[in-house]
């Protein structure tokens, strides 16, 4: 099969480009311009071409692109010029710059300079730094021939990176699922209603200041600290703290840099929304800045869905393109508004299937906590056992409000929850519970299902091992390999959920605690935290694999989490469920004891689903 490597160079400024518009905005511009493109086929010679519109066509057809894996260093980008404006599209779509993520994880720079230091295989130059602001026509034969050879440079940088990826043993099958999600973007399918958008918009214009006069009585009240606080645990909202860096002690983190505080202004209860963009002094909410994205692509276009590769240190997809599809809302007074507008082209119905309790059946079947396992096995209601357990009465007795109880414990406790966080995270869910009872309750978790306590122990030894470097296993044998020369876990997709940088230290109370550097700082680490980001990287192995198989028939257009959405002609919708359903039930070879349930839906929008 051959490899055809690509780049495109296009024309950007100050006011257009990667800085000031998603990349569906900016390859779908009007002020759009390939000035050139470099092709190479397998270990041929790097080619490069410069020419208009037509010209660049006509050139790009001597490739055989339909029968060819094709690859580049972001692929979204290139991938979407190819298919987007040459209409051209690839058998396999391959990506370094996902392939990089997965390798040297999330917190690593993946930018192709950086890449080419790390493996030195050259300098990507700075050729690109001169193009600014010059259309193709702007640049002398000189000029066009240096930025020729820089982009000449890029795919031979690229070429090499995805072959030294390749002989460091990348796993084959990841390569299928970068595909898949590249798929979502660089080839759309899915068509947003526009009357719908608009109208949503007006909408949530309307509520905003009604919302904000409601909660907030004069500017003084909104930026003090103190008063700003009471307002949000009003609205049910637990105000994010932090240590400060000019007192030592705890303060509130309302900081336009402070990433909790920041997160809020994604909460689904509008009004949330609306306090933290006038605490920011923001004219919008993250409502109406996306439902106007919507709009906006509606009006260019179909829906490329911008889902992120690797985009977490578990392996897990995230948002992109300033759309973050990952967390539309469903509660509060914009419920399913943004996921209705999002529609199956005629002739077609989405099915959307949800893996059932997937972390919490994990860390069971990791911790060999068999009784549990074989309760969810057995399609058991494992949250009114959990209950029962609880109140000390039989499955038969336990009451709505003490059944959600037991679900709340279930799917929050199995990653070591203190009895503080577990009241808040109750009382989030609209349920006061004292941080007593709390605290009985995390204990009858732990001692009706011991070996999940027994699990957060070997994690915590793991920690020790990787400082010294010694052996330790974790969890059913056969799962996740632990290396302490590789600092960290290989998990079922052969990729390796690394902690670089780990080391220990000691609190002010004289505790020992872990921690290891990211991008956001110093994260502490613990038994249960480790157990936490295994069992969601193992469900993402489990939903990459699920995906797969699904799209061998159906098309896969959107994961969320642990769910995948699925486009299915409308006279096989009930096979096209079906076989979807199977498909989120099948265990992989690794885990043929793991018990796999889901749900599902069809619908001819996403929100129906």
């Amino acid at each position: 099969m051959n490899i055809i490597t690509v780049d495109f160079e296009s024309y950007y400024s100050k006011d257009f480009g990667f800085r000031t518009h998603t990349t569906e905005e900016y390859v779908r511009g009007d002020e759009f311009e390939v000035i050139g493109v470099a092709v190479k086929v397998n270990d041929e010679k790097t080619r490069w071409f410069t020419g208009d519109h037509e010209q660049t066509r006509s050139w790009l057809s001597q490739f055989d692109w339909a029968s060819s894996f094709v690859l580049a260093h972001n692929a979204q980008f290139d991938g979407a010029i190819l298919s987007w404006i040459f209409d051209i599209h690839a058998k396999v779509w391959l990506d370094t710059l996902c392939m990089a993520r997965a390798v040297h994880g999330v917190e690593a720079g993946g930018s192709l300079a950086k890449l080419a230091e790390r493996y030195q295989i050259g300098q990507k130059g700075t050729e690109v730094d001169d193009a600014k602001g010059k259309r193709r026509k702007d640049f002398t034969m000189a000029e066009i021939e240096a930025y020729g050879g820089y982009c000449k440079n890029v795919v031979e940088i690229t070429y090499q990176l995805f072959n030294l990826m390749m002989q460091n043993a990348f796993p084959k099958k990841e390569l299928k699922v970068i595909d898949c999600t590249l798929r979502m973007f660089i080839e759309p399918s899915l068509e947003l209603d526009l009357p719908l958008l608009e109208q949503h918009l007006e909408d949530v214009k309307n509520k905003k200041e009604a919302l904000l006069e409601a909660c907030v009585a004069d500017k003084e009240t909104l930026m003090s600290n103190d008063k700003f606080a009471e307002i949000l645990k009003s609205l049910k909202v637990d105000p994010p703290t932090k240590i400060s860096a000019r007192t030592g002690k705890q303060a509130w983190a309302f900081a336009k840099t402070d990433e909790d505080f920041k997160a809020l202004a994604e909460h689904p209860d509008l009004r949330v929304q609306a306090l933290v963009a006038a605490r920011l002094g923001t004219k919008t909410t993250l409502e109406e800045t996306r439902t106007q994205r919507f709009i906006d692509i509606a009006k260019r276009g179909k829906l490329p869905v911008p889902i992120k590769y690797y985009a977490a240190h578990t392996g897990r997809w995230g948002g992109d393109d300033k759309i973050n599809l990952q967390n539309l809302p469903s509660r509060g007074a914009n419920a399913n508004k943004l996921k209705l507008s999002i529609k199956a082209p005629d002739g077609y119905v989405l099915v959307d299937a949800d893996s059932s309790q997937i972390e919490a059946r994990t860390v069971a079947w990791l911790a060999g906590q068999d009784d549990l396992v074989e309760a969810f096995d057995r399609g058991e209601d494992v949250y009114k056992i959990m209950a029962s357990a609880i109140y000390n009465k039989s499955v038969q007795e336990v009451t709505k409000e003490e059944r959600f109880v037991g679900k709340t414990t279930i799917l929050g406790a199995g990653y070591g929850m203190g009895a503080k966080k577990f009241q808040i995270q109750l009382k989030v869910l609209g349920t006061d519970v004292s941080e007593t009872e709390c605290q009985r309750i995390i204990t009858i978790y732990r001692s009706t299902y011991p070996k999940i306590p027994t699990l957060w122990k070997q994690a915590g030894r793991c920690l020790e091992a990787i400082i010294g470097n010694n052996a330790c296993n974790l969890g059913l044998d056969g799962v996740v390999e632990f290396s302490a020369k590789d600092k960290g876990f290989k998990l079922p997709s052969g990729l390796w959920q690394k902690y670089d940088g780990l080391k220990k230290v000691t609190d002010p109370q004289g505790n020992t605690q872990y921690e290891y550097k990211t991008r956001k700082g110093m994260v502490k680490l613990y038994g249960g935290k480790i157990v936490e980001n295994i069992c969601q990287a193992v469900a993402r192995c489990v939903i990459a694999e699920q995906m797969l198989k699904i799209g061998n028939k159906y098309r896969p257009v959107l994961t969320v989490h642990d769910a995948v959405a699925c486009l299915v002609p409308k006279s096989e919708a009930a096979e096209g469920q079906k076989y979807i359903e199977e498909c989120m039930r099948w265990r992989p070879l690794w885990a043929q004891t793991l018990p796999l349930n889901c749900e599902s839906g069809v619908g001819e929008s996403y929100g129906e689903c």
